[in-house]
């Protein structure tokens, strides 16, 4: 929200209401309770009239500092986001004052609190991070028609008629508590969940409010209130709805962060690196569930708008088994269920009279898990939907009515998962669909969610409901799988979240167009997310409005194959290689097989997802954060910590430009080529090929080629490739079950005397062979059986 005109005047209107001297400080716990005033106080007779803040400033865990702004204090309004709700926080925390300063440390970082003037200076151990100096926390109170030009422009404080076509009248004046961090010189930004616009948030008026706009809009799917900073720490504004930020957007030396109503918290959240970062953050929010193996194969889609039957289906199956693409996992969309009726949770039984025999055939026939699509809302045409009306189960208008609309379904209804008698109804459809063979719920929407005029069942504030209800949704889904198949076996595949939300894995990317574009809106989106807490991202490949020339689709089947979850799905149009021309079905089944034997590494990434909450596609800085070039890098990725990718955007015979930092490379599909970093790439990428390179240092596990299924045994016949190490160097990596969390054994690599040694360090683990890569060579030697060590003389 902007409340300035230029940087010295206010809005015609506006009244300020700015923290300006403390007047106490007494010691709680884990920190401090300040009273600030909102004006001078000279004397008793300033104490009288006018706001003072409540200021607390505290730590609730190692390395993080919050900070809660409160003015008239209530019962706290529900819901909110769930805290601590995996690992419980780990106190460290010391408090000291002198005659005008206030001081918490934790873990890194300090607070320091001035008294007059009132300042919050946050600080590293090598330096200040970042300060609310002078009058940078304040009480507003503002026209109602200053919030029509708020940050997103459709903000729930004006009419967002894609939730709300009929809005209630407007209040004169709203109430805001505004928050200002000062941004240091070639500070940048990065996050604030799927994010499509530029990747560095720098300049930028983002507003945390889900809303189903594509991606090529302003608007997100999955908004999140945490940035990251490249100055080694990041930002956590502990609210539910509406979270509006100005990332020197208004005042260009400072983040302003500013939410309605009476009370603002935020956290901010220490780390020598990104990825310590991420780690605090998400011990805050929650951790990403582990998952089954098998959900990292290919997922292939009936598309939307497409004719689809059993025949249909089982074509798709037989086509890409022939061409050596095998689906792991296929989708049903939309029109599994009548048209009118969504949803019903009933196969339509003209193309599906008999769908547990059918489901059971192609699981058997063609090795598939099945999943199928649903949303949170009920058609008045659905069989189920007077059920919903009779039990209560949907969101109401104030006068008791279900609210309804017209938009995506006659008569669309949603239901309010703030009720716990509507989750066991709703959970109880999903049951049903389990017990005829369906694995996994695609859980689409969510983001349309009313908000004025509305009730929720357990009396929520509906602003507050509108992005949580996303995380709601999907944990019932998630649970309900989790309860059916256990604890490691569960996925959704999402397309709404906040904060929170990564704990219910797997998110998508929403709806693209079919263009190169479109794919780099993807990327930007997609590692937005994964800066905001998210392990795992996924998206249409080959776009999903339109049909992709040959060109886009291919390069996109490579690109999406390097993801952590890949996925053909369209629209109007089939995804299925064929349709691009055979040698799309060639080119995928090489990448397809190389994601297949990277899985010992990949799944390790998942487990590190899981206990950590590092990502697993990662933007650049998070590993290069001393490189600056690689602060602003938004069309390659690093896949963990050793794989760099560069997906290819550009039509074919143009030069394809990228940046690999410093160390030597080595190609992962050309061994014989490797660079020396930092320097920039520019070469024509041929159509079969993209990009891939492994980091120096790098000890990789793999399966065997043709495997055809991400899931079996990693830890039996394993290649292990070696890359680039220097004399005395010894590398280790884990290699997984492939269940859980659970660790077949440690394999190392060493480099002593010429002569590079790799040998199973612990555990249950079966070597096939050991290649060494270095400057362009390669040398490989096979082991025998029960070998538990291989050495090469170089």
């Amino acid at each position: 929200m902007r409340f300035n005109d230029g940087f010295w005047l206010l809005k015609s209107g506006v009244k300020p209401y700015p923290g300006l001297q403390v007047v106490q400080g007494l010691p709680d716990g884990d920190g401090y309770n300040f009273q600030v005033s909102t004006k001078p106080i000279r004397h008793r007779g300033d104490t009288l009239a006018g706001p003072v803040l409540s200021v607390r400033v505290h730590s609730p865990t190692e390395g993080v500092i919050g900070v809660k702004i409160e003015h008239f204090k209530h019962v706290d309004p529900t819901p909110n986001i769930d805290l601590f709700p995996d690992d419980p926080p780990v106190p460290s925390v010391s408090l000291s004052k002198t005659e005008n300063t206030w001081t918490v440390t934790s873990g890194g970082i300090k607070a320091e609190i001035t008294q007059n003037p009132y300042t919050v200076t946050f600080k590293s151990p090598t330096r200040t991070l970042t300060s609310a100096g002078y009058k940078h926390q304040t009480l507003y109170d503002i026209p109602y028609k200053w919030t029509l030009r708020s940050a997103s422009h459709n903000s729930c404080l004006t009419t967002d008629v894609s939730s709300n076509p009929h809005p209630p009248p407007p209040p004169e004046t709203v109430r805001y508590v505004h928050s200002e961090l000062n941004i240091s010189p070639g500070e940048l930004f990065y996050g604030l969940g799927e994010q499509f616009g530029p990747f560095v948030k720098n300049g930028q008026s983002v507003s945390i409010w889900n809303q189903d706009g594509g991606t090529s809009s302003e608007q997100a799917y999955k908004c999140v209130p945490f940035y990251l900073s490249n100055r080694n720490y990041g930002v956590f504004v502990n609210h539910p709805g509406e979270v509006e930020f100005e990332m020197g957007s208004e005042k260009v030396s400072r983040v302003g962060v500013s939410v309605a109503g009476e009370a603002l918290e935020y956290f901010i959240i220490y780390g020598p690196s990104p990825l310590e970062i991420l780690e605090r953050y998400t011990r805050i929010t929650g951790r990403p569930a582990i998952l089954p193996a098998w959900t990292f194969g290919l997922w292939l889609s009936t598309s939307f708008l497409t004719s689809y039957d059993e025949k249909t289906v089982s074509g798709f199956l037989e086509g890409m088994q022939s061409r050596k693409c095998p689906v792991r996992v296929f989708h049903l969309d939309c029109f599994w269920m009548k048209q009118y009726e969504w949803c019903s949770f009933t196969f339509d039984p003209d193309n599906f009279p008999d769908p547990e025999a059918y489901l059971s055939e192609i699981k058997q026939k063609y090795g598939v898990k099945i999943c199928v699509w649903i949303n949170p809302y009920i058609s008045q045409l659905s069989p189920v939907f007077r059920e919903a009306v009779k039990g209560e189960y949907l969101i109401k208008r104030t006068d008791g009515t279900p609210w309804q609309w017209d938009l995506w379904q006659p008569g669309l209804a949603v239901v309010d998962v703030t009720n716990p008698d509507a989750r066991k109804w709703y959970e109880g459809k999903l049951d049903a669909l389990i017990d005829l063979g369906v694995d996994t719920f695609k859980t689409d929407f969510g983001e349309r969610i009313p908000h004025a005029n509305v009730v929720f069942h357990d009396g929520s504030d509906p602003t507050r409901v509108h992005n949580t209800f996303s995380v709601i949704y999907n944990e019932m889904v998630f649970n309900v799988l989790e309860r059916r198949f256990g604890k490691g076996e569960a996925v959704v595949f999402a397309r709404s979240a906040t904060a929170g939300g990564q704990r219910f894995p797997v998110h998508w990317g929403g709806d693209c167009e079919s263009t190169f574009e479109a794919m780099a809106e993807t990327l930007r989106g997609g590692l937005s997310l994964t800066s905001s807490g998210f392990a795992f991202t996924s998206h249409d490949i080959g776009g999903f409005e339109g049909h992709p020339p040959p060109e886009v689709y291919h390069r996109w089947v490579a690109y999406g194959l390097f993801s952590s979850h890949s996925r053909l799905h369209g629209s109007m149009s089939y995804r299925v290689p064929w349709q691009y021309g055979e040698a799309a079905a060639t080119y995928m089944a090489r990448f397809l097989d190389a994601k297949h034997r990277l899985m010992p590494y990949i799944y390790q990434l998942s487990i590190h997802g899981h206990t950590k909450g590092h990502p697993v596609q990662r933007a650049m800085f998070i590993e290069f954060l001393d490189d600056p070039t690689t602060h602003y890098l938004d069309r390659q990725f690093t896949l963990g910590p050793s794989l760099l990718v560069a997906p290819v955007f550009v039509p074919e015979g143009e030069e394809l430009v990228y940046y690999l930092p410093a160390g030597r490379w080595t190609s992962f599909f050309k061994p014989s080529r490797s660079q020396v970093g930092p320097r920039w790439v520019k070469e024509v990428v041929p159509i079969d090929e993209i990009p891939v390179w492994v980091r120096q240092g790098t000890i990789l596990c793999l399966g065997p080629t043709g495997i055809g299924r991400p899931d079996y045994d990693f830890a039996s016949g394993l290649e292990v490739q070696v890359f680039e190490l220097e004399e005395g160097q010894v590398v280790q990596t884990d290699v997984p079950v492939g269940k859980g969390t659970s660790i077949a054994g440690v394999v190392e690599a060493k480099l002593s005397n010429g002569e590079v040694t790799v040998n199973v360090a612990s555990g249950e683990v079966t070597l096939a062979s050991l290649s060494y890569f270095a400057n362009g060579q390669v040398k490989k030697v096979d082991a025998s059986k029960d070998q538990k060590a291989v050495s090469l003389k170089l």
